[in-house]
């Protein structure tokens, strides 16, 4: 599958949707939930985001 390959990989940089706007996150995957829908990331300054599946843009 095309997500857990991204988790193998280095820091990448995904853009999503929050509320409406484009949000940008840049950091290594530290979790996939498939069964969730949802990839944690965590950032450069160690702050974990979560973002659902639905909400990614591009993955950069």
């Amino acid at each position: 599958m095309f997500l857990r390959g991204l988790a193998k990989d280095g820091v990448i940089t995904i853009n999503y949707y929050k509320d409406g706007l484009t949000q940008t996150c840049k950091g290594h995957v530290c979790n996939l939930n498939i069964n969730q829908q949802t990839l944690s990331l965590k950032g450069e300054n160690q702050q974990v985001y979560s973002i659902r599946f639905s909400q990614i843009k591009e993955i950069c």
